[in-house]
């Protein structure tokens, strides 16, 4: 599906804007021009808004600025200084930003009363904690910190449709149990990550024994080799960053879930992985074009129908 950035004259919004956080509240004076996005994700957001990052905190993979495909179009000619690793303040202050924002960055107390002096710096808020921010808040957020609320809420209205047009077509998956687990470690996400709550907009539901097991500011569950029943789901999707095919081989416990046998297992390589992991307004459409025909197969209620994914990484049960 085709995403139509913002144009630069589209701004109508006036300031200054106060933003409520964690820990306490930022005032935006004016419209800023250098700013440094701390938060793992969160220079996707700003590129959905037509607003390349001064600096962004790159997470993974090999791309250049840490911009993965399906942001490419959006970084244009833009060449962000790229960070990696802590949050490193000196560094920071180094490049004269109007605006920080670390919505889904871990940023300390310590660390935004630092950086707040040396430009309006936006953490997430209370009640999502650290990682919680659905997209949509931390779009609406951003949004309103650059002068681009409207457009912002534009972009939510439009791919909040689209989830629900898929969800309205898919009966049979409302409620169905699903979750999403990095392959490698078996870390599985629950309702409060942006992986789960992917997968609940689409009508699944996370199963209670993955929720009960996360803290606040834990948003998965690692699900020990021996006893793999928390993931024993209708629709179990693998997460894989790069390398884990063997490793779901050679799984001994793996043939007993239901996903195995019924043919309901989804591969996930690592661009879809990403696209999910991101789930920025960039990424979204990404990954429900890819996502969605793997999900019909694997509900369509016939173990014989391949997924295709699941097929092309050698990962079907013997005899599929």
């Amino acid at each position: 599906m085709a995403f139509t950035l913002p144009s630069k004259e589209a701004k109508s919004q006036a300031f200054p804007v106060f933003i409520e956080h964690q820990y306490g509240e930022t005032r935006v004076q004016s419209e800023p021009s250098r700013i440094v996005s701390l938060s793992f994700i969160g220079h996707d957001f700003l590129l959905a808004l037509g607003e390349p990052p001064h600096a962004l905190r790159k997470w993974f993979g090999p791309h250049p600025y840490g911009v993965w495909p399906w942001a490419v179009e959006a970084l244009g000619e833009a060449t962000p200084i790229v960070m990696q690793g802590e949050i490193d303040i000196e560094a920071i202050a180094a490049m004269q930003p109007d605006l920080i924002v670390g919505q889904w960055s871990g940023m300390t107390r310590r660390e935004y009363q630092l950086l707040s002096r040396i430009a309006p710096t936006v953490p997430p808020q209370t009640r999502f904690g650290d990682y919680g921010t659905p997209w949509q808040e931390m779009l609406r957020t951003l949004g309103r910190a650059t002068g681009r609320l409207e457009q912002a809420e534009e972009i939510i209205a439009g791919i909040d449709a689209r989830f629900h047009d898929i969800r309205q077509a898919h009966p049979e998956w409302e409620g169905a149990s699903s979750v999403m687990v990095w392959a490698g470690q078996i870390g599985a996400y629950n309702a409060r990550d942006i992986r789960g709550q992917f997968i609940e907009a689409l009508g699944f539901k996370v199963p209670e024994a993955i929720n009960t097991r996360a803290s606040f500011n834990n948003y998965y569950a690692l699900i020990p080799p021996e006893d793999l029943s928390p993931i024993d789901v209708e629709a179990l999707i693998w997460l894989d960053a790069g390398g884990s095919v063997s490793q779901l081989e050679r799984m001994s416990l793996r043939p007993t879930l239901r996903a195995y046998g019924e043919g309901r297992e989804i591969y996930a390589d690592v661009l879809l992985s990403a696209a999910l992991s991101h789930s920025s307004p960039l990424s979204l459409n990404y990954a429900l074009d890819r996502l969605v025909p793997l999900l019909e197969a694997a509900m369509d209620g016939d173990p014989a129908t391949p997924v295709a994914s699941t097929a092309e990484a050698g990962l079907l049960p013997e005899g599929f």
